[in-house]
């Protein structure tokens, strides 16, 4: 029993350790031209000409697999898109707008009578509950956005300019 508590408590220290283990921020020059989703390895990866800059683990949308086809899914969009705005007063700490629905998306929603929806973000935490910190990561949680932590998301939010491309694959 003795043992077993102290086994107990040793892997509640290191979880706490690790959900807030700072990382090594890129340098202040680095600029990504190229974000990749891919969505079955829960990985966003940012790219500068054709060069890795740094991988981060992400959260998808309650119902990952597949593209999205309508408001209220719970699925992440496939697809290649633009960062095209970014959010600083999001009801997540920052966000990076993703121009979805593309063309292609609004006219499939069209012709089967629903609303594609929008609102797609690559996005930190919930305002509030920054101290989750990597255990967001254990559940797919957003209504189909890509979530990071908040020092991700502070890193993502500086080194992503507006027009900065992004594909989502499955």
């Amino acid at each position: 029993m003795k043992w077993a508590a102290l086994g107990l408590v040793a892997t509640v220290a290191a979880v706490a350790v690790w959900v807030d283990a700072p990382v090594r921020p890129l340098s202040n020059s680095a600029q990504a031209d190229l974000l990749v989703v891919e969505k079955e390895r829960r990985q966003l990866i940012a790219y500068s000409h054709g060069v890795v800059l740094r991988r981060y683990s992400v959260s998808l949308g309650s119902a990952p697999s597949g593209p999205k086809s309508r408001q209220g899914d719970g699925r992440t969009p496939e697809g290649r898109y633009l960062i095209d705005h970014h959010n600083p007063l999001s009801g997540f700490h920052r966000a990076l707008h993703v121009s979805y629905p593309s063309v292609s998306d609004a006219a499939r929603a069209r012709a089967g009578g629903y609303d594609v929806g929008g609102d797609i973000m690559v996005h930190g935490l919930k305002n509030g509950l920054g101290w989750l910190g990597r255990a967001h990561r254990f559940v797919d949680w957003t209504v189909g956005c890509v979530a990071v932590t908040n020092p991700e998301i502070e890193e993502l939010y500086r080194i992503v300019p507006d027009g900065t491309p992004i594909e989502i694959r499955p």
